[in-house]
């Protein structure tokens, strides 16, 4: 039997994945709040899947970097760089309408992910060579 296949950015609400009308509030609100509540968390359940798709390809790519600084004995951090990133953040949310505090925090832990992440590459390259 094969298995449906749903298309990046969605979940398969039939086979109990994801029910996007899932609330403790249904039943206790008028339909047609409900409804719109519901309509905006469908927005907002499109975003957050666009988000995991965008920092998987954003990982990809730092993972290249990983590897280049691991052949090249660089440094798995880059100070100067991570500096330059949390200030451009910072400027973009302001201009987003975005607390420049919560995008600090969210660059911030995706930055100590990267370096993790290239400490780990730097190991195994160290001991393989690869």
């Amino acid at each position: 039997m094969s298995q449906q296949r749903n298309a990046p950015g969605t979940d398969n609400a039939e086979s109990g994945d994801y029910d996007p009308t899932a609330s403790s509030m249904s039943g206790s609100v008028e339909d047609s709040v409900m409804d719109e509540l519901l309509a905006i968390r469908s927005s907002i359940d499109n975003f957050d899947a666009t988000l995991v798709y965008l920092l998987a390809e954003r990982f990809k790519a730092t993972q290249r970097v990983g590897h280049l600084k691991a052949v090249h004995s660089l440094p798995p951090s880059d100070p100067g760089r991570e500096k330059a990133q949390i200030e451009r953040l910072r400027r973009l949310a302001h201009e987003a309408h975005l607390d420049p505090e919560f995008a600090e925090k969210f660059m911030n832990f995706i930055i100590s992910e990267v370096i993790r992440h290239h400490q780990t590459i730097s190991a195994t390259h160290a001991e393989t060579g690869n």
